[in-house]
């Protein structure tokens, strides 16, 4: 019952299962999933190519929905329609991409006012928010700049602001330096330790274990189970 969940959870699933249909049988994605994230965690989620991770990311995502289980994000259960859950992605959540998802026709500024826009909100408050989340990022001097005329570590703190401009209860992180050499990669990665130590709750999505230390929690995620969740040493959930 959504009365019962505790409040300091902001992700709770419980026994979710993802099938996908493959000729006469089905194809089993993610096989009674159980997992529970509280506010202000820093998580990885680990595993190889094909274990599931991205599969349980669209999920935590509000991108995809289970076939079967409970997923309760920030007190909202997410079996809704599709409008609805739309809604609750974009206010609940930020996205971060490993190829940025930018729209090369706007500029950086209205890249990240973008959210905002669904949001119904005045066109001073969109500018004001965005501003203010451009400058958390140090790019408040290339408003007007095209994702063309950037560096790929400025593409990706782009994407950063715009994941902040709504206060998102989940900043999802899917391969965040993917595409970026490793010298940009550790900045942006240090971004993202500084917004969790303001109380961001991060969850992040890697094949790459290095990266993965990062975080203070490791999930590890093969063949659509969670087979281990361990805390790093001195962390307490």
């Amino acid at each position: 019952m959504a009365n019962e969940i505790n409040q300091t959870e902001v992700i709770k699933m419980t026994n979710i299962n993802k099938t996908y249909p493959m000729g006469s049988s089905e194809f089993i994605a993610l096989d009674d999933v159980n997992l529970t994230i509280n506010k202000g965690e820093y998580v990885a989620i680990v595993g190889p190519s094909g274990a599931g991770k991205s599969t349980l990311m669209n999920i935590i995502g509000c991108l995809d929905t289970a076939t079967k289980g409970d997923y309760f994000l920030d007190g909202l259960d997410t079996r809704c329609s599709d409008s609805k859950l739309a809604e609750i992605r974009n206010k609940k959540i930020g996205f971060i991409f490993q190829n940025y998802n930018l729209l090369p026709k706007l500029s950086v500024l209205e890249n990240v006012e973008l959210p905002l826009v669904y949001l119904g909100l005045s066109n001073s408050k969109i500018k004001e928010k965005s501003l203010v989340a451009l400058k958390k990022v140090g790019l408040e001097s290339h408003l007007k700049h095209k994702p063309t005329e950037l560096s790929g570590g400025q593409k990706q703190r782009v994407a950063i602001a715009r994941a902040l401009v709504t206060e998102p209860q989940i900043i999802l992180a899917d391969e965040p330096t993917g595409a970026l050499d490793s010298k940009t990669g550790k900045e942006v990665l240090q971004m993202i330790k500084e917004l969790n130590a303001e109380g961001n709750t991060i969850v992040m999505i890697t094949h790459d274990m290095e990266i993965a230390q990062e975080a203070h929690r490791i999930i590890t995620v093969k063949d659509g189970r969670i087979t281990s969740d361990s805390m790093k040493e001195g962390e307490v959930s």
